[in-house]
C-alpha cells in the first residue's frame, strides 16, 4: 500500500536556567551552581493527536471498501498521481474476539492485477490499529477517523512521521458531494491541500487474482 510513512517528531528541549556567579558577603566569590539538564518533552506523534472515531465497531468495518481519494505528500503520488489504478480493500476477521484484521488489497500494475495480503493488529485504543514493519520504527500506525460503516470511511496512516489520509466507500457511486468536501477539509487540517489530493478510478477493479500475483506480507514484507 503506497504512500505511508512513520517517524518520531523531534524532541523539544525546555529552557535552561543558567546561574551567574555572585559575590558573597565579605568578598568571597561563590561557586557557580551546576547547570540543570534540559528536560525533554514527551514524544508526540501525529497519529497520537489524530482523533479516531469513538467506540469503533471493528466487526462492522469488515467487508469490501473501494479507495476513492487519497491525501498524501508521497513522492510517488506527486509524480504519478494521474496514473493511479483502481484499488479495493477487503477486511476480514476470523472471530469477534480476534485481535487482528486480515487485509487484502487488490490493484493493477502494468495492466496486471495484483493482490497484497497484510495483517492489521488491533490496539488498546478503539479505532487504532498497527501494520507491523520489519522493525518497530517501520510500523504503520492507522486510525479510523470517521465511518458510518455502510457508505464511507476516512482512515489515517502514519509511517516515519508522515500522514496519509484515505477515503473509502462501500461502493463507487453512493458517496455524496458533501462527504467529499468534508474529506478535503480534514486533509487541509493535516497540511494536505488540493495539490496533494489524488482521486482514484471508480471502475475496472480487479476480481480474482492468480496465485502467481499474490504478495503475502503476513506477518511483514
Amino acid at each position: 500500500m503506497a504512500g505511508v510513512w512513520r517517524c518520531m517528531l523531534a524532541v523539544a528541549l525546555m529552557c535552561v536556567c543558567l546561574w551567574d556567579s555572585t559575590e558573597a558577603v565579605g568578598g568571597a566569590v561563590s561557586r557557580p551552581r551546576p547547570q540543570r539538564r534540559p528536560r525533554k518533552k514527551p514524544k508526540v506523534e501525529p497519529i497520537d493527536v489524530t482523533p479516531a472515531a469513538q467506540n469503533v465497531d471493528i466487526q462492522q468495518m469488515t467487508g469490501t471498501w473501494y479507495l476513492l481519494n487519497t491525501a498524501s505528500k508521497c513522492s510517488y503520488l506527486i509524480n504519478h498521481g494521474t496514473k493511479v489504478e483502481p484499488t479495493v480493500m477487503t477486511l476480514t476477521r476470523s472471530s469477534p474476539t480476534d485481535e487482528t484484521l486480515s487485509v487484502s488489497t487488490k490493484t493493477r500494475h502494468n495492466h496486471q492485477c495484483w493482490e497484497i495480503l497484510q495483517t492489521y493488529d488491533l490496539t488498546p485504543t478503539p479505532g487504532k490499529l498497527t501494520l507491523k514493519g520489519t522493525r518497530p520504527e517501520l510500523n504503520t500506525e492507522i486510525a479510523i477517523g470517521e465511518t458510518d460503516y455502510t457508505s464511507y470511511a476516512i482512515m489515517y496512516y502514519q509511517k516515519r512521521c508522515k500522514i496519509t489520509m484515505k477515503l473509502y466507500g462501500r461502493s463507487t457511486d453512493n458517496l455524496s458531494e458533501p462527504m467529499l468536501t468534508k474529506f478535503e477539509q480534514l486533509a487541509e487540517k493535516q497540511g494536505l491541500g488540493l495539490a496533494y489530493l489524488f482521486p482514484f478510478p471508480t471502475y475496472s477493479h480487479c476480481g480474482d487474482v492468480d496465485q502467481d500475483h499474490v504478495i503475502n506480507c503476513v506477518p511483514t514484507c
